[in-house]
């Protein structure tokens, strides 16, 4: 491969990564000239994925591009144990009956990204299943428990006494041996990952093997544009949401992270991605911009010319007035003597708080029945429904009783 080419591989490998652990190996092993492994592993922990867990699949359908072997590994094995990364208590193991049906909607939903021609489906419970305790044995001996705690979520879980199970000091252990099995060039991961993945290079060099590169991607932001992006935080955006639900969630994420979005999860090029960035800054609305990346992500899930239906619909319902013709209806029992509006805002589960509700009557952003809400103290009572809207996008039919 001619360094012109290696070049423009390394630009588009590195795009987005918060770290690649070497690019100087990572230049060597291009050099080669054949496919390299490039390997992610997924527990199926739960049934359905959000856009943060396809910072990943994308950066593996770029692999895909240029030329590479791309493993989906499902870590129906490793999901048994429960992924301590990040977390503060130890996680319950999941069942056999579990894990396989997590993983069976996986495949279906990663397909919309991944070519699946090109994608190597694997399952860590094959080389797993059939190790014997001994073999588990002799692979835990490979790490002390000093190496373990220099992992930053369980130094601080034994600093504040939180309980650490033993198995879980096995987690790093097997995610590192999948690299062994599968001879892997390059391990993808998100930062919080980071232990694990140098692990496999750890268990790579003691079995012979030339060690992977690591590559490291952040933690996509949620919908607030703060946090990552969670459904404990109700701040996501489902893969399987519904194409107009995706796209107004889209339209709500603040302009200042629009091209972190872009560039973790749009297939357009890097000198696509530029000339977006010079025509706003040359006068172009950022919402114009904002509508590409929402109509592009609608249609890598929903199909062709979904994208652009969901666009208008967008624009008739909001930015012309109208109010959606489906709007959920929600049940409130409120009692003979009323609640305040703060309260009911929250149990429709159109604010996270009364400090919110307030926030946002105050700020001119709450509607009953199209109607501008200027009181704070405002309750309402029983027997009574009317169209609840705060801002632009959260709106419920609430029925009181």
């Amino acid at each position: 491969m001619s360094s012109p080419e290696i070049e423009e591989q390394i630009a588009l490998i590195t795009r987005g990564t918060e770290e690649v652990l070497l690019e100087s190996e990572l230049r060597e092993r291009l050099k080669l000239g054949r496919p390299l492994r490039i390997k992610a592993g997924f527990d199926p922990t739960a049934p359905d994925l959000h856009l943060g867990h396809t910072v990943l699949l994308n950066k593996m359908r770029q692999f895909q591009q240029l030329g590479h072997q791309v493993i989906f590994l499902i870590g129906d094995f490793t999901g048994r144990i429960g992924d301590p990364s990040g977390k503060s208590v130890t996680r319950p193991a999941l069942d056999d009956a579990a894990v396989l049906a997590n993983a069976q909607t996986y495949k279906e939903q990663v397909f919309k990204i991944l070519d699946a021609e090109k994608t190597e489906v694997r399952f860590n419970a094959e080389w797993f299943e059939p190790m014997s305790a001994s073999d588990l044995i002799r692979l835990a001996s490979r790490q002390t428990l000093a190496r373990m705690l220099e992992r930053d979520d369980f130094s601080k879980r034994y600093r504040e006494q939180q309980p650490i199970a033993l198995h879980e000091f096995l987690y790093p252990m097997v995610q590192g041996y999948d690299s062994v099995a599968l001879k892997c060039d390059i391990e993808l991961g998100g930062t919080d990952q980071k232990f694990n993945l140098l692990m496999g290079r750890e268990l790579q060099k003691g079995n012979g093997q030339q060690p992977q590169i690591v590559i490291t991607m952040p933690l996509l932001e949620g919908l607030d544009g703060v946090q990552k992006m969670s459904k404990s935080l109700n701040n996501y955006v489902g893969v399987d949401d519904p194409a107009d639900e995706m796209f107004g969630k889209l339209m709500s994420i603040p302009d200042v992270i629009m091209w972190r979005y872009f560039e973790l999860l749009s297939a357009k090029s890097n000198s696509d991605i530029e000339k977006l960035k010079q025509a706003v800054e040359e006068g172009l609305n950022p919402r114009d911009v904002k509508f590409e990346l929402g109509m592009e992500i609608v249609e890598t899930y929903h199909g062709a010319g979904a994208g652009e239906a969901a666009k208008q619909a967008f624009i008739q319902r909001f930015q012309q007035g109208q109010l959606p013709g489906d709007i959920e209806t929600v049940h409130i029992e409120v009692g003979v003597d009323g609640r305040p509006l703060a309260n009911v805002m929250v149990d429709a589960k159109l604010t996270s708080s009364t400090s919110e509700s307030h926030r946002m009557i105050k700020q001119g952003a709450v509607k009953i029945d199209g109607e501008r809400v200027d009181d704070g103290r405002q309750s309402v009572g029983p027997d009574t429904e009317f169209v609840l809207q705060v801002g632009k996008r959260r709106v419920a039919r609430v029925s009181l009783s």
